[in-house]
Protein backbone atom coordinates (compact mmCIF):
# COMPACT_ATOMS: atom_id res chain seq x y z
CA UNK A 1 0.00 0.00 0.00
CA UNK A 2 1.23 3.80 -1.10
CA UNK A 3 2.18 5.55 1.93
CA UNK A 4 -0.09 7.84 3.35
CA UNK A 5 1.86 10.58 4.60
CA UNK A 6 5.44 11.75 2.93
CA UNK A 7 7.75 10.47 5.79
CA UNK A 8 7.66 7.43 7.71
CA UNK A 9 5.56 6.84 11.19
CA UNK A 10 6.51 4.33 13.82
CA UNK A 11 3.73 3.05 16.05
CA UNK A 12 3.90 0.85 19.05
CA UNK A 13 2.67 -2.42 18.10
CA UNK A 14 -0.61 -4.25 19.00
CA UNK A 15 -1.62 -4.38 22.68
CA UNK A 16 1.17 -1.80 23.68
CA UNK A 17 -1.04 0.43 23.79
CA UNK A 18 -0.29 4.46 23.69
CA UNK A 19 -0.46 4.28 19.75
CA UNK A 20 -3.28 7.60 19.85
CA UNK A 21 0.02 9.54 21.62
CA UNK A 22 2.42 8.33 19.22
CA UNK A 23 0.85 9.29 15.80
CA UNK A 24 0.03 12.67 17.83
CA UNK A 25 2.86 13.30 18.55
CA UNK A 26 4.80 12.38 15.41
CA UNK A 27 2.61 14.07 13.32
CA UNK A 28 3.28 17.47 15.54
CA UNK A 29 6.90 16.90 15.53
CA UNK A 30 6.59 16.31 11.40
CA UNK A 31 4.34 19.59 11.26
CA UNK A 32 6.74 21.68 13.18
CA UNK A 33 9.71 20.96 11.19
CA UNK A 34 8.41 21.48 8.27
CA UNK A 35 8.16 18.09 6.88
CA UNK A 36 4.23 18.03 6.48
CA UNK A 37 4.27 21.99 5.03
CA UNK A 38 1.62 24.68 6.07
CA UNK A 39 -1.26 24.11 3.67
CA UNK A 40 -1.40 20.22 3.29
CA UNK A 41 -3.99 18.44 3.40
CA UNK A 42 -4.84 15.52 5.76
CA UNK A 43 -5.41 12.04 4.78
CA UNK A 44 -9.10 10.42 5.26
CA UNK A 45 -8.99 9.17 8.86
CA UNK A 46 -10.27 5.83 7.33
CA UNK A 47 -6.87 5.90 4.80
CA UNK A 48 -4.86 6.31 7.63
CA UNK A 49 -6.62 3.39 9.41
CA UNK A 50 -6.24 1.15 6.60
CA UNK A 51 -2.63 1.89 6.48
CA UNK A 52 -1.27 1.68 9.09
CA UNK A 53 -3.44 -0.92 10.66
CA UNK A 54 -4.78 0.61 13.32
CA UNK A 55 -8.89 1.42 14.41
CA UNK A 56 -10.30 4.41 12.95
CA UNK A 57 -10.55 6.23 16.65
CA UNK A 58 -7.26 6.34 17.08
CA UNK A 59 -6.56 8.32 13.92
CA UNK A 60 -9.39 10.66 14.60
CA UNK A 61 -8.42 11.05 18.42
CA UNK A 62 -5.13 12.13 16.97
CA UNK A 63 -6.52 14.51 14.54
CA UNK A 64 -8.76 16.26 17.08
CA UNK A 65 -5.38 16.78 19.14
CA UNK A 66 -4.16 18.39 16.42
CA UNK A 67 -7.03 20.62 15.76
CA UNK A 68 -6.96 21.84 19.63
CA UNK A 69 -3.75 22.94 19.76
CA UNK A 70 -3.55 24.59 16.73
CA UNK A 71 -1.35 22.43 14.26
CA UNK A 72 -4.39 21.68 11.93
CA UNK A 73 -6.85 23.29 10.88
CA UNK A 74 -10.49 21.72 10.06
CA UNK A 75 -12.18 23.06 6.88
CA UNK A 76 -16.47 22.72 6.20
CA UNK A 77 -16.77 20.00 3.58
CA UNK A 78 -13.51 19.08 3.02
CA UNK A 79 -10.02 17.19 4.64
CA UNK A 80 -8.08 19.13 7.40
CA UNK A 81 -4.65 21.04 6.37
CA UNK A 82 -2.16 21.60 8.57
CA UNK A 83 -1.97 25.64 9.88
CA UNK A 84 0.74 28.05 8.94
CA UNK A 85 2.84 28.45 11.72
CA UNK A 86 6.33 29.98 11.00
CA UNK A 87 5.81 32.66 13.12
CA UNK A 88 5.90 29.72 15.96
CA UNK A 89 8.24 27.47 14.32
CA UNK A 90 12.07 27.89 14.94
CA UNK A 91 14.55 28.24 11.80
CA UNK A 92 15.03 24.60 10.80
CA UNK A 93 18.66 23.90 12.50
CA UNK A 94 19.37 27.31 14.30
CA UNK A 95 21.75 26.34 16.88
CA UNK A 96 20.47 25.90 20.70
CA UNK A 97 23.97 27.59 21.54
CA UNK A 98 25.18 30.01 18.92
CA UNK A 99 28.48 30.40 20.28
CA UNK A 100 29.22 26.69 20.91
CA UNK A 101 27.93 25.95 17.49
CA UNK A 102 29.35 28.43 15.70
CA UNK A 103 32.65 26.92 15.77
CA UNK A 104 31.73 23.92 13.62
CA UNK A 105 31.40 26.20 10.63
CA UNK A 106 34.93 27.36 8.87
CA UNK A 107 36.21 30.80 10.18
CA UNK A 108 35.71 31.93 6.10
CA UNK A 109 32.11 31.22 6.36
CA UNK A 110 30.90 32.21 10.00
CA UNK A 111 29.68 35.48 9.01
CA UNK A 112 28.48 35.01 5.55
CA UNK A 113 30.76 37.14 2.89
CA UNK A 114 28.64 39.99 1.28
CA UNK A 115 28.12 38.82 -2.29
CA UNK A 116 27.63 41.85 -3.95
CA UNK A 117 24.13 44.08 -5.31
CA UNK A 118 21.20 41.84 -5.81
CA UNK A 119 18.44 43.65 -7.89
CA UNK A 120 15.07 44.32 -5.57
CA UNK A 121 12.09 42.19 -6.00
CA UNK A 122 10.01 45.20 -7.08
CA UNK A 123 12.43 46.47 -10.30
CA UNK A 124 10.79 46.74 -13.49
CA UNK A 125 12.00 44.53 -16.21
CA UNK A 126 12.71 47.74 -18.11
CA UNK A 127 15.12 49.36 -15.57
CA UNK A 128 18.94 50.33 -14.97
CA UNK A 129 20.44 47.15 -13.59
CA UNK A 130 23.62 46.14 -13.92
CA UNK A 131 24.84 42.94 -15.79
CA UNK A 132 21.79 42.52 -17.41
CA UNK A 133 21.80 41.62 -21.71
CA UNK A 134 18.98 42.40 -23.46
CA UNK A 135 16.48 39.45 -24.12
CA UNK A 136 14.08 40.81 -27.11
CA UNK A 137 16.94 40.32 -29.79
CA UNK A 138 18.21 37.20 -28.89
CA UNK A 139 17.60 34.37 -31.47
CA UNK A 140 15.54 32.12 -29.33
CA UNK A 141 13.88 29.74 -32.38
CA UNK A 142 17.95 28.82 -32.95
CA UNK A 143 18.67 27.91 -29.40
CA UNK A 144 15.64 26.20 -29.05
CA UNK A 145 16.55 23.73 -32.14
CA UNK A 146 20.01 23.12 -31.47
CA UNK A 147 19.16 22.16 -27.95
CA UNK A 148 16.51 19.66 -29.11
CA UNK A 149 19.08 18.58 -31.86
CA UNK A 150 22.01 18.35 -28.79
CA UNK A 151 18.75 16.52 -27.01
CA UNK A 152 18.52 13.66 -29.38
CA UNK A 153 22.13 13.38 -30.07
CA UNK A 154 23.00 13.00 -26.15
CA UNK A 155 19.74 10.52 -25.90
CA UNK A 156 21.04 8.29 -28.64
CA UNK A 157 24.85 7.79 -27.11
CA UNK A 158 26.06 5.62 -23.84
CA UNK A 159 24.84 7.00 -20.53
CA UNK A 160 28.39 8.51 -19.68
CA UNK A 161 30.14 11.18 -17.89
CA UNK A 162 31.34 14.07 -20.04
CA UNK A 163 34.98 14.81 -19.92
CA UNK A 164 35.97 17.09 -16.85
CA UNK A 165 37.70 20.04 -18.75
CA UNK A 166 34.60 19.94 -21.11
CA UNK A 167 33.41 18.70 -24.30
CA UNK A 168 35.89 19.03 -26.91
CA UNK A 169 33.63 20.05 -29.44
CA UNK A 170 32.83 23.14 -26.87
CA UNK A 171 36.84 23.35 -26.43
CA UNK A 172 37.64 24.10 -30.01
CA UNK A 173 34.52 26.73 -30.59
CA UNK A 174 35.64 28.85 -27.28
CA UNK A 175 39.45 28.65 -28.29
CA UNK A 176 38.21 30.19 -31.58
CA UNK A 177 36.12 32.55 -30.76
CA UNK A 178 38.24 34.21 -27.77
CA UNK A 179 41.13 34.06 -30.47
CA UNK A 180 38.71 35.95 -33.39
CA UNK A 181 36.92 38.02 -30.84
CA UNK A 182 39.43 38.99 -28.01
CA UNK A 183 43.27 37.93 -30.00
CA UNK A 184 43.73 35.51 -26.87
CA UNK A 185 46.33 32.84 -28.31
CA UNK A 186 45.55 29.09 -26.83
CA UNK A 187 44.33 25.77 -28.09
CA UNK A 188 41.69 24.24 -26.80
CA UNK A 189 43.85 21.58 -24.49
CA UNK A 190 43.94 25.11 -22.76
CA UNK A 191 40.50 25.62 -22.25
CA UNK A 192 38.59 24.18 -18.81
CA UNK A 193 34.73 24.89 -18.58
CA UNK A 194 33.08 25.86 -15.84
CA UNK A 195 29.90 26.27 -14.59
CA UNK A 196 29.99 30.31 -14.84
CA UNK A 197 32.28 32.58 -14.16
CA UNK A 198 31.82 32.40 -10.45
CA UNK A 199 33.20 28.48 -10.31
CA UNK A 200 35.58 29.45 -12.41
CA UNK A 201 37.12 32.09 -9.31
CA UNK A 202 36.26 29.06 -6.63
CA UNK A 203 38.34 27.05 -8.46
CA UNK A 204 41.47 29.30 -9.14
CA UNK A 205 40.89 30.41 -5.42
CA UNK A 206 41.88 27.07 -3.96
CA UNK A 207 44.38 26.55 -6.78
CA UNK A 208 46.34 29.46 -5.88
CA UNK A 209 45.75 30.31 -2.30
CA UNK A 210 47.78 28.65 1.06
CA UNK A 211 45.00 29.32 3.62
CA UNK A 212 46.01 32.65 5.86
CA UNK A 213 49.29 33.19 3.96
CA UNK A 214 48.63 34.25 0.10
CA UNK A 215 48.68 38.07 -0.17
CA UNK A 216 45.77 38.55 -3.08
CA UNK A 217 45.48 42.10 -4.46
CA UNK A 218 41.85 43.02 -5.49
CA UNK A 219 40.27 45.81 -7.04
CA UNK A 220 38.61 48.67 -4.94
CA UNK A 221 36.10 48.83 -5.68
CA UNK A 222 35.82 45.68 -7.23
CA UNK A 223 33.54 42.80 -8.15
CA UNK A 224 32.46 41.30 -5.01
CA UNK A 225 31.75 37.47 -5.66
CA UNK A 226 34.89 36.91 -6.62
CA UNK A 227 36.40 38.72 -3.41
CA UNK A 228 34.15 35.90 -1.53
CA UNK A 229 35.59 32.88 -3.16
CA UNK A 230 39.30 34.12 -1.78
CA UNK A 231 37.82 34.91 1.00
CA UNK A 232 36.43 31.76 1.87
CA UNK A 233 39.87 29.95 0.23
CA UNK A 234 41.93 32.09 3.37
CA UNK A 235 43.40 34.32 1.01
CA UNK A 236 44.77 37.84 2.64
CA UNK A 237 43.06 40.37 0.44
CA UNK A 238 44.51 43.63 -0.41
CA UNK A 239 42.53 46.06 -1.94
CA UNK A 240 43.98 48.36 -4.83
CA UNK A 241 42.25 51.64 -5.85
CA UNK A 242 41.19 52.03 -9.55
CA UNK A 243 41.30 55.47 -11.06
CA UNK A 244 40.68 56.55 -15.32
CA UNK A 245 43.30 54.03 -16.12
CA UNK A 246 42.47 51.05 -14.27
CA UNK A 247 44.23 49.42 -11.71
CA UNK A 248 47.24 51.41 -9.59
CA UNK A 249 49.69 48.77 -10.60
CA UNK A 250 52.24 50.99 -8.34
CA UNK A 251 50.40 50.49 -5.59
CA UNK A 252 50.67 46.92 -5.68
CA UNK A 253 52.55 45.67 -2.33
CA UNK A 254 55.75 43.46 -3.51
CA UNK A 255 54.51 40.65 -1.31
CA UNK A 256 51.32 40.01 -3.26
CA UNK A 257 51.69 36.78 -5.24
CA UNK A 258 47.91 36.69 -6.86
CA UNK A 259 46.55 39.77 -8.89
CA UNK A 260 42.68 39.57 -9.96
CA UNK A 261 42.01 42.33 -12.55
CA UNK A 262 38.71 43.33 -14.94
CA UNK A 263 40.97 45.51 -17.54
CA UNK A 264 38.96 45.40 -20.67
CA UNK A 265 35.69 47.02 -18.46
CA UNK A 266 36.34 47.45 -14.86
CA UNK A 267 33.67 46.38 -12.46
CA UNK A 268 31.74 48.53 -11.70
CA UNK A 269 33.40 51.75 -13.09
CA UNK A 270 33.60 50.32 -16.76
CA UNK A 271 37.58 52.32 -17.58
CA UNK A 272 40.12 50.04 -19.48
CA UNK A 273 43.43 49.31 -18.15
CA UNK A 274 45.48 51.12 -19.82
CA UNK A 275 48.29 49.72 -22.19
CA UNK A 276 51.04 50.72 -20.26
CA UNK A 277 49.70 49.66 -17.11
CA UNK A 278 48.99 46.55 -18.56
CA UNK A 279 52.67 46.12 -18.97
CA UNK A 280 53.06 47.33 -15.93
CA UNK A 281 51.24 44.63 -14.02
CA UNK A 282 53.07 42.10 -16.19
CA UNK A 283 56.50 43.34 -15.61
CA UNK A 284 54.91 43.09 -11.63
CA UNK A 285 54.24 39.62 -11.58
CA UNK A 286 57.48 38.65 -13.17
CA UNK A 287 59.91 40.66 -10.75
CA UNK A 288 57.51 39.30 -7.96
CA UNK A 289 56.92 35.75 -8.92
CA UNK A 290 53.14 36.07 -9.01
CA UNK A 291 50.23 35.54 -11.49
CA UNK A 292 47.47 37.46 -12.45
CA UNK A 293 43.63 36.74 -13.12
CA UNK A 294 41.97 38.46 -15.91
CA UNK A 295 38.24 38.28 -15.96
CA UNK A 296 36.91 39.78 -19.26
CA UNK A 297 33.00 39.27 -18.61
CA UNK A 298 31.58 41.32 -21.28
CA UNK A 299 34.32 42.34 -23.28
CA UNK A 300 32.95 41.26 -26.56
CA UNK A 301 31.02 44.47 -26.65
CA UNK A 302 33.35 47.05 -27.57
CA UNK A 303 32.50 50.62 -28.97
CA UNK A 304 36.52 51.85 -29.32
CA UNK A 305 38.30 52.00 -32.62
CA UNK A 306 40.46 49.24 -31.78
CA UNK A 307 40.11 46.92 -28.44
CA UNK A 308 43.10 46.83 -25.93
CA UNK A 309 45.32 43.19 -26.06
CA UNK A 310 43.77 41.14 -23.50
CA UNK A 311 46.68 40.35 -21.08
CA UNK A 312 47.05 36.91 -21.86
CA UNK A 313 47.62 38.18 -25.28
CA UNK A 314 50.46 40.12 -23.94
CA UNK A 315 51.70 37.19 -21.29
CA UNK A 316 54.86 35.79 -22.18
CA UNK A 317 55.62 34.24 -18.85
CA UNK A 318 52.45 31.88 -18.55
CA UNK A 319 51.44 33.81 -15.72
CA UNK A 320 47.90 35.03 -17.03
CA UNK A 321 44.72 32.64 -16.29
CA UNK A 322 42.14 34.19 -18.07
CA UNK A 323 38.41 33.64 -17.12
CA UNK A 324 35.64 34.22 -19.96
CA UNK A 325 31.92 33.85 -19.43
CA UNK A 326 28.38 33.60 -21.69
CA UNK A 327 26.16 35.13 -19.01
CA UNK A 328 26.41 38.82 -20.98
CA UNK A 329 26.59 38.04 -24.52
CA UNK A 330 23.97 35.25 -24.75
CA UNK A 331 22.04 35.44 -21.22
CA UNK A 332 22.91 34.41 -17.92
CA UNK A 333 21.13 31.57 -17.12
CA UNK A 334 23.37 29.52 -19.65
CA UNK A 335 25.29 29.14 -16.91
CA UNK A 336 29.16 28.60 -18.97
CA UNK A 337 31.75 29.83 -18.12
CA UNK A 338 35.84 29.23 -19.01
CA UNK A 339 39.60 29.35 -18.02
CA UNK A 340 42.26 29.44 -19.99
CA UNK A 341 45.25 28.32 -17.86
CA UNK A 342 48.59 28.34 -18.05
CA UNK A 343 49.69 24.42 -18.58
CA UNK A 344 51.67 23.88 -15.76
CA UNK A 345 48.19 24.53 -13.98
CA UNK A 346 45.79 22.31 -15.55
CA UNK A 347 46.15 19.28 -14.24
CA UNK A 348 46.12 21.09 -10.90
CA UNK A 349 42.92 22.70 -11.63
CA UNK A 350 41.24 19.86 -13.45
CA UNK A 351 41.59 17.64 -10.22
CA UNK A 352 39.96 20.89 -7.90
CA UNK A 353 36.89 20.65 -10.32
CA UNK A 354 36.74 17.17 -10.30
CA UNK A 355 36.27 17.25 -6.60
CA UNK A 356 33.47 19.71 -6.87
CA UNK A 357 32.03 19.13 -10.15
CA UNK A 358 32.87 16.36 -11.87
CA UNK A 359 31.64 17.99 -15.25
CA UNK A 360 29.09 20.63 -16.31
CA UNK A 361 25.50 19.85 -18.06
CA UNK A 362 26.70 18.32 -21.73
CA UNK A 363 23.29 19.03 -23.39
CA UNK A 364 23.95 22.86 -22.43
CA UNK A 365 27.83 22.76 -23.70
CA UNK A 366 26.71 20.55 -26.99
CA UNK A 367 24.31 23.37 -27.78
CA UNK A 368 26.69 26.24 -27.37
CA UNK A 369 29.18 24.35 -29.04
CA UNK A 370 26.83 24.00 -32.00
CA UNK A 371 25.99 27.57 -31.24
CA UNK A 372 29.62 29.16 -31.51
CA UNK A 373 30.39 26.43 -34.31
CA UNK A 374 27.43 27.62 -37.00
CA UNK A 375 28.39 31.26 -36.43
CA UNK A 376 25.25 32.48 -34.29
CA UNK A 377 26.99 33.87 -31.69
CA UNK A 378 28.92 36.34 -33.89
CA UNK A 379 26.23 36.95 -35.48
CA UNK A 380 24.24 37.58 -32.24
CA UNK A 381 27.22 39.95 -30.99
CA UNK A 382 27.28 42.10 -34.16
CA UNK A 383 24.18 42.26 -34.25
CA UNK A 384 23.68 43.54 -30.58
CA UNK A 385 26.96 45.79 -30.78
CA UNK A 386 25.37 48.71 -32.47
CA UNK A 387 22.21 48.58 -30.25
CA UNK A 388 24.38 48.58 -27.09
CA UNK A 389 25.89 51.91 -28.55
CA UNK A 390 22.87 53.14 -29.36
CA UNK A 391 21.55 53.01 -25.91
CA UNK A 392 25.19 54.28 -24.21
CA UNK A 393 24.84 57.01 -26.55
CA UNK A 394 21.64 57.92 -25.16
CA UNK A 395 23.16 57.64 -21.63
CA UNK A 396 25.92 59.45 -22.24
CA UNK A 397 23.84 62.24 -23.80
CA UNK A 398 21.67 62.05 -21.13
CA UNK A 399 23.84 62.51 -18.35
CA UNK A 400 25.44 65.56 -19.81
CA UNK A 401 22.27 67.06 -20.63
CA UNK A 402 20.01 66.63 -17.88
CA UNK A 403 22.07 65.23 -15.17
CA UNK A 404 25.54 67.87 -15.61
CA UNK A 405 25.13 69.57 -12.55
CA UNK A 406 25.31 66.47 -10.44
CA UNK A 407 27.38 63.87 -12.32
CA UNK A 408 30.81 63.70 -14.41
CA UNK A 409 30.65 60.32 -16.98
CA UNK A 410 33.73 57.96 -16.23
CA UNK A 411 35.09 56.82 -18.93
CA UNK A 412 34.29 53.90 -20.98
CA UNK A 413 34.38 52.17 -24.19
CA UNK A 414 33.14 48.59 -23.53
CA UNK A 415 30.59 46.35 -22.05
CA UNK A 416 27.18 46.94 -21.01
CA UNK A 417 27.13 49.58 -18.72
CA UNK A 418 29.46 52.80 -17.30
CA UNK A 419 29.53 54.70 -14.15
CA UNK A 420 29.26 58.51 -13.16
CA UNK A 421 31.09 60.34 -10.68
CA UNK A 422 28.97 62.27 -8.15
CA UNK A 423 30.30 66.11 -8.25
CA UNK A 424 29.28 67.21 -4.99
CA UNK A 425 29.58 64.66 -2.68
CA UNK A 426 27.03 66.29 -0.09
CA UNK A 427 24.47 65.66 -2.61
CA UNK A 428 24.99 61.74 -3.03
CA UNK A 429 22.50 60.95 -0.77
CA UNK A 430 20.09 63.00 -2.31
CA UNK A 431 21.08 61.44 -5.68
CA UNK A 432 20.78 57.69 -4.42
CA UNK A 433 17.67 58.53 -2.67
CA UNK A 434 15.77 59.70 -5.85
CA UNK A 435 17.31 57.20 -8.17
CA UNK A 436 15.06 54.38 -6.57
CA UNK A 437 12.37 56.15 -8.17
CA UNK A 438 13.65 58.31 -11.51
CA UNK A 439 16.03 55.49 -12.64
CA UNK A 440 15.58 51.71 -10.65
CA UNK A 441 18.44 49.38 -11.14
CA UNK A 442 20.99 51.95 -10.42
CA UNK A 443 23.84 51.24 -8.14
CA UNK A 444 26.04 52.66 -6.16
CA UNK A 445 29.81 51.75 -6.31
CA UNK A 446 30.04 51.97 -2.46
CA UNK A 447 27.81 48.30 -2.84
CA UNK A 448 31.14 46.92 -4.27
CA UNK A 449 33.81 48.55 -2.04
CA UNK A 450 35.59 47.15 0.55
CA UNK A 451 35.70 50.38 2.74
CA UNK A 452 33.98 53.77 1.83
CA UNK A 453 35.00 55.55 -1.17
CA UNK A 454 36.58 58.93 -2.16
CA UNK A 455 34.15 60.28 -3.88
CA UNK A 456 30.67 58.27 -4.55
CA UNK A 457 29.52 56.99 -8.01
CA UNK A 458 26.53 55.48 -9.45
CA UNK A 459 26.61 52.69 -12.30
CA UNK A 460 24.24 52.39 -14.71
CA UNK A 461 23.60 49.34 -16.82
CA UNK A 462 21.85 49.79 -20.19
CA UNK A 463 21.49 46.09 -21.39
CA UNK A 464 17.60 46.00 -21.02
CA UNK A 465 16.30 49.94 -21.66
CA UNK A 466 15.83 51.38 -24.99
CA UNK A 467 17.57 54.59 -26.09
CA UNK A 468 14.23 56.61 -25.52
CA UNK A 469 13.53 54.89 -22.45
CA UNK A 470 16.91 56.19 -20.90
CA UNK A 471 16.01 59.86 -22.39
CA UNK A 472 12.86 60.09 -20.81
CA UNK A 473 14.14 58.31 -17.55
CA UNK A 474 17.18 60.67 -17.17
CA UNK A 475 14.94 64.02 -18.40
CA UNK A 476 12.18 63.16 -15.55
CA UNK A 477 15.32 62.59 -12.72
CA UNK A 478 17.45 66.12 -13.71
CA UNK A 479 13.66 67.42 -13.51
CA UNK A 480 12.86 66.34 -9.89
CA UNK A 481 16.59 67.62 -9.17
CA UNK A 482 16.30 70.85 -10.48
CA UNK A 483 13.22 71.05 -8.59
CA UNK A 484 14.42 70.27 -4.85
Amino acid sequence: MEPVFPFALELPTRGQGRRTQALHRQLREAILDGRYPAGAPLPATRQVAAALGVARNTVVTAYDLLMAEGYVLPRRGATAVVADLAARRPARGTPRAPGRDATRISPSWRTAPFLGPSAPADLPPRSFRVGVPEHRHFPHDTWRRLSARSLRAWAKAPFTYPPTEGLPELREAIAQHVAFSRAVVCTRDDVIVTSGAQQAFDLLARLLVTPGETRVAVEEPGYPRLRAAFAAAGARQVPVPVDDEGLRVDRLPGDVRVVSVTPSHQSPTGVALSLSRRRALLDFARARDAVVIEDDYDGEFRFAARPLDALQTLDRDARVFYVGTFSKSLFPGVRIGFVIAPRWARDALLAIKQCSDAHCDAVAQATLAAFIRDGHLARHVRRMRPIYAERRTALLAGLRRHLADWLEPIPSEAGLHLAARVLQPEHAATLFATARHYAPGVQSITEYSLTPPEQPALSFGYGVMEAEEITSALRRWGGALARR
